[in-house]
């Protein structure tokens, strides 16, 4: 049995925890203190609104503490704006833009909302190298990544743009599979990276 912790802090945790429940030999627990990574195999850095989740991250001191677990090689998936929080800096450098403090986790450069706006979220499907055809996934003021590192490995694009990716223990995806009945990109990050 492993315990795959869901960042509780702000956004899709509720829907994370559903599906994570539906896996077999999956105990989910909602993470909320630093105390709190001491007991699980995995993280989930949620979608939600990535200035309030850098904000409340830092409130609730867990920066250094989700940087820390990574580095013990724990596996973290990061959804849509838990990608945002996943990657070393964005795209941009404006006054609005530095009010998110990514961790740091992936050598990436991501373009916030790089879709567009709500009005622009849309649903498809995804065919993602190592984890299967045809994946549904739905796009919610979504973000992509802009830039990748030399050990960072694309698994999947939308209009030439990268929607996930891994690199090492990480797993982060533009999207949010947690809306799904698919389980099997989740599948993949617990069997794989935790």
């Amino acid at each position: 049995m492993k315990t795959i912790g869901v960042l509780n802090l702000q956004g899709a945790v509720s829907e994370h925890i559903t599906m994570l429940a539906k896996l077999v030999n999956i105990q989910p627990k909602l993470i909320k203190h630093p105390k709190d990574l001491s007991s699980i195999d995995g993280l989930i850095i949620p979608g939600g609104e990535s200035t309030a989740l850098s904000r409340l991250i830092k409130e609730n001191n867990l920066y250094q503490p989700i940087q820390q677990f990574a580095n013990t090689g724990k596996g973290i998936l990061g959804t849509c704006a838990g990608l945002v929080l996943c990657g070393k800096s964005t795209t941009d450098i404006t006054q609005k833009d530095q009010e998110v403090t990514p961790l740091g986790l992936m050598d990436i450069i991501v373009e916030r909302n790089g879709f567009g706006r709500q009005i622009d979220s849309f649903e498809t499907e995804l065919n993602i190298e190592r984890i299967g055809e045809q994946i549904p996934a739905i796009f919610i003021r979504a973000p992509y990544i802009a830039e990748l590192g030399k050990d960072v490995i694309p698994l999947s694009y939308v209009d030439n743009h990268c929607v996930i990716a891994q690199s090492n223990n990480i797993l982060a995806c533009s999207f949010h599979p947690e809306l799904t009945l698919d389980l099997r990109i989740m599948q993949y990050f617990t069997k794989q990276f935790c």
